[in-house]
């Protein structure tokens, strides 16, 4: 039992410090919201991959995030 103690000890710590990481991914975060907001905005158009690049940088930027956390890294 006391393995099963240590496993979920990893995997909170690995949790918490999850939300610290993502929050290096603001700037791609704010330009993907920018372009989604400006093709709903009066007048524009959303459709499918119009923030394809922007939503690709955020999407990368996630999963090195996730890549440290899950290493343990910083």
């Amino acid at each position: 039992m006391s393995g099963n103690r240590v496993v979920w000890g990893r995997v909170r710590s690995r949790l918490r410090a999850f939300p610290e990481r993502l929050a290096a991914c603001g700037p791609e975060a704010a330009a993907y919201g920018r372009c989604v907001q400006a093709s709903t905005a009066p007048g524009g158009h959303l459709r499918k991959d119009l923030c394809a690049q922007e939503f690709e940088a955020l999407r990368s930027c996630f999963a090195a995030a996730a890549k440290k956390t899950l290493k343990g890294g910083c």
